[in-house]
């Protein structure tokens, strides 16, 4: 071997080792089980992006008993996956020191459901179903909003336990469901498409799958925040976008109740409802965040009684300086030209 070569080979390892130490170890935990609404998350984990940015990430799924919000201020995970703002008004409200980071989502899944051919095609039609499914959170949350700003009424309501049954046994009832989800078991277990009406469509402003970090983690180390949302943001773009396998084949490790058709019947309608990619995250890259529309949303779940003014300083909801950067945007583009 000539001295040329093996100075060079030399370097090369110095690089890779440099590399493998300079891998930051994280630690990420989601709302529930593993499915393709994490998929971007499982997407930057499976194809290597995490570890392109000097990430070492550990994904902590939840599940109906796994409750992994306490971790955080705990100080035992680095950043969590949580639903909606409201999580995030509650934490400001009870001095919980986290703070949001980006929102994966800018439509929130939450739907209610209907029976095809029953005349709740209609939005507005809702409001009179004789009964409505819904689980003891949503009658405390979403519900309230939907009685103040739609009209809807509280002697229709009947405990949701996750069950299907009784709603595909009663044409005339409807149902709360996650729009990504639910309307594929239907289908499955019904065998018809449900009405699927999104309150992200009626009003319902709320961004959803949001990342939260810590405070001090904001302000200690601003550049890890950086480098996990930057590539998340990507996995997001690669896993609706570009090829999958890897993630759903990470995801039914983790899920093995979960299929690789359940994920890509998922991914099709979050194209087709704009969960994603849709609105501000066209041209300021998915994750993108406006303090307007978090302004609105609280003052919606003002009026609708979740809050009074003032319990909530909306300054520490959120924080915008790692988002809005438009991370992403070319690369969806480029993926789109190739399909």
């Amino acid at each position: 071997m000539s001295y040329k070569f093996l100075c060079k080979l030399a370097g090369t390892l110095l690089l890779t080792t440099s590399f493998a130490q300079a891998q930051q170890a994280v630690s990420f935990a989601t709302n529930w089980k593993a499915q393709a609404a994490h998929g971007g998350f499982y997407q930057a984990l499976a194809d290597g992006t995490y570890k392109k940015y000097g990430l070492d990430v550990k994904i902590i799924q939840g599940g109906p008993q796994v409750n992994n919000r306490p971790l955080l201020p705990a100080g035992r995970i680095d950043f969590l996956m949580t639903g909606n703002l409201l999580h995030s008004f509650d934490n400001v409200k009870n001095k919980v020191p986290v703070v949001a980071v980006a929102a994966m989502f800018q439509k929130d899944p939450q739907a209610l459901m209907a029976h095809p051919g029953q005349g709740y095609e209609n939005f507005a039609a809702l409001k009179a179903a004789p009964v409505a499914y819904i689980a003891k959170d949503g009658q405390f949350t979403w519900w309230q909003w939907l009685k103040v700003t739609h009209g809807f009424r509280d002697e229709s309501l009947k405990p949701y336990n996750y069950n299907l049954g009784p709603f595909l046994s009663n044409a005339k009832s409807i149902q709360q469901g996650y729009s990504v989800a639910e309307p594929i078991y239907i289908k499955e277990q019904g065998k018809f498409d449900p009405v699927v009406h999104l309150l992200a469509d009626h009003g319902f402003s709320t961004y959803s799958t949001l990342i939260e970090t810590r405070a001090d983690t904001v302000k200690n180390k601003p550049e890890l925040v950086q480098k996990f949302v930057d590539a998340s943001i990507l996995g997001w773009v690669n896993f609706m976008y570009g090829d999958r396998k890897a993630a759903t084949a990470l995801m039914l490790k983790d899920n093995p109740e979960l299929s690789a058709a359940e994920v890509e019947a998922s991914v099709s309608l979050m194209k087709q409802q704009g969960i994603v990619d849709s609105g501000e995250a066209r041209a300021l890259g998915i994750g993108a965040m406006k303090a307007e529309r978090i302004q609105d949303f609280y003052a919606q779940m003002v009026k609708a009684g979740l809050y009074q003014a003032g319990d909530v300083d909306l300054t520490k909801v959120a924080t915008l300086q790692f988002v809005n950067q438009a991370i992403g945007v070319e690369l969806t583009q480029q993926l789109l030209k190739t399909k």
